[in-house]
């Protein structure tokens, strides 16, 4: 049994039903699509006050199953128009579960700033939060631990969500305290801010009640074993998702200068110093970490802490996305200067995904030139001052780049397209291409898959398969980077769901749960007014050739849609 908080701002008021058996399982992003769909939201404007913000735990929330502890943030976004799933790790999700809580709804807005503390009796405790206001994330972070103590996980809204920056995320406590795990994409910062929820405060208690504990404790253990068995999972634990910078450069998929170029070192010549092989070694012979779990019980632990050269905690974590656009993309070559504008990104919650492309496409601009960190920082403060060019660069890459003339911004729905150059790494171009989510690798990531040769039909096929499959990812809680053994054991997972909520669900669940969740999230885009336009990448990747490969990208929106529609007829 778990409760659904519904929290309306502007009167305080809580309602609280209760969710038992399948209710409490089809959580997280299959939970935000249903329900943002069922509440005829698609063409309402996301930052008026009824309109809804979601956070939704998974099905071993508050449990210490191993990478199963992600938390889903949704809401219609504000930054593409469409419907938005942002998931992060930390702690927030496991305090959900250890309360019982599955899920919260928040509408309305509050009169005035607003703090909530959710205690462990189940009471909620609501205070004034003026006092927070205009402050980074860490300091914010730092008065809440001494007021409320360190049994307890924050969900805060930065400095740049204050003034509606549409790049802004719901920043989350880290196992270390660090408010450092972001929502990060689509503007969810943005759509708190506008309730004037200026944090929320979860107590952390103890293991939530399962309707088999004893089987659930066995496979705890059994899912660790197969882990740490898998050979993908050790080089996460060695080398954090930083290693993928080092394929991507090496197969010329990294974005480099505002996508012009997909390798930033060619290796046989030189050191690529932004690479996961590089970055250990001087981390580690620094004192820094390497192995760090982001949330409670994951033994994957491929986040990290970046220590300076005198052993010193500069940020964490560095990890692969950052380094590709705010690092390469914007002519950055050195992990020093990448790790402190990463606190700096971190502080003011926002994207960096969308920081680094806004402020590369600043550069192409001809307002800064690449490589030039100087400029970088400079942009930055703009961004935390809220001046005319902070809430420019705030409104994210699109919007900046239309402001500014700019014909090459790399976009997809509005949203900045992550670091896989979907010239090169076809797959999840086309995965960014068809999602309702905007330009999100997140939805159907296959980095490494050889489209050599491949028809558009073949390449769709393959997308919407792991798009399947991350979707349900995602609406249970699981982190994706354990798929090499979560999507191999799908009998597995379900039973192991089975014995934590009494449920009889077969194998075949899985599937039909990221299929129902991606046919949801399509039809509320429709609603939204998207049509195939909208997943066109934008011009210069098909009528640039991209080197060092000379690529550039073969398939249009209408072929990818054909294609989606045979595989959906055909399956």
């Amino acid at each position: 049994m778990r409760l659904h908080h519904s929290i309306d701002l502007s009167t305080r008021a809580v309602s609280s039903e209760q969710k038992s058996g399948d209710d409490v399982v089809k959580a997280g992003r299959h939970l935000i699509a249903h329900t943002l769909l069922e509440a005829g939201v698609a063409q309402q404007d996301p930052l008026l006050p009824d309109a809804p913000l979601i956070f939704s735990a998974g099905p071993f929330a508050g449990t210490n199953f191993s990478n199963a502890n992600r938390l889903s943030v949704g809401c219609k976004s504000p930054l593409t128009g469409g419907i938005k799933e942002a998931n992060a790790g930390g702690t927030f999700a496991f305090a959900m579960g250890q309360l019982g809580i599955c899920g919260i709804s928040f509408t309305g807005a509050a009169s005035e700033w607003t703090l909530l503390h959710i205690r462990k009796d189940g009471e909620f405790e609501w205070f004034d939060a003026s006092d927070l206001l205009g402050l980074g994330n860490f300091e914010a972070a730092r008065h809440l631990h001494e007021r409320f103590g360190k049994k307890v996980s924050l969900a805060l809204v930065g400095p740049v969500g204050e003034y509606g920056g549409l790049m802004s995320g719901i920043s989350f406590s880290d196992t270390d305290l660090r408010p450092s795990r972001l929502a990060a994409r689509g503007g969810v910062g943005a759509v708190m801010a506008s309730k004037r929820l200026k944090a929320v405060v979860c107590d952390l208690d103890r293991m939530p009640q399962l309707a088999d504990r004893k089987k659930v404790m066995g496979a705890v253990k059994s899912y660790r074993k197969m882990l740490d068995a898998e050979p993908a999972i050790q080089a996460f634990q060695t080398t954090g998702t930083a290693m993928v910078a080092d394929f991507t450069n090496q197969v010329g998929g990294i974005p480099v200068r505002n996508f012009s170029n997909g390798r930033a070192v060619d290796t046989a010549h030189g050191v690529f110093k932004l690479g996961g092989d590089f970055i250990r070694e001087q981390n580690l012979s620094r004192g820094g970490e390497q192995t760090h779990a982001c949330m409670p019980g994951c033994i994957i632990q491929c986040s990290n802490v970046y220590a300076d050269a005198d052993g010193n905690e500069v940020v964490s974590p560095v990890e692969y996305e950052t380094i590709g656009l705010l690092g390469t993309n914007c002519g950055i070559d050195e992990p020093d200067d990448l790790a402190a504008l990463n606190w700096q990104a971190n502080d003011l919650g926002v994207d960096t995904i969308e920081l680094g492309a806004t402020i590369a496409v600043l550069m192409e601009a001809g307002k800064g030139e690449f490589g030039d960190v100087a400029f970088m920082h400079q942009m930055v403060e703009e961004l935390r001052a809220g001046s005319e060019l902070g809430q420019l660069i705030a409104m994210g890459t699109a919007r900046a780049g239309e402001s500014l003339g700019v014909t090459r911004v790399p976009v997809i729905k509005k949203q900045a397209i992550s670091a896989y150059d979907p010239r090169v790494i076809e797959v999840t171009g086309l995965s960014m291409m068809m999602t309702a989510q905007g330009a999100d690798h997140t939805t159907g990531n296959l980095p490494s898959y050889d489209s050599a040769g491949k028809t558009v039909d073949e390449l769709v096929a393959v997308s919407l398969d792991i798009q399947e499959l991350c979707a349900a990812a995602d609406s249970l809680g699981l982190c994706v980077f354990g798929r090499s053994v979560t999507n191999e054991q799908l009998d597995f997972i379900v039973q192991a769901i089975n014995d934590a909520h009494g449920t009889t669900l077969d194998a075949a669940f899985y599937r039909a749960l990221g299929r129902e969740t991606l046919v949801a999230e399509a039809e509320f885009n429709r609603q939204a007014g998207f049509d195939i336009s909208d997943d066109e990448l934008p011009a210069f990747f098909y009528d640039e050739a991209l080197p060092p490969s000379a690529r550039t990208a073969r398939f249009h929106a209408a072929d990818v849609s054909r294609a989606a529609q045979a595989v959906t007829i055909n399956g």
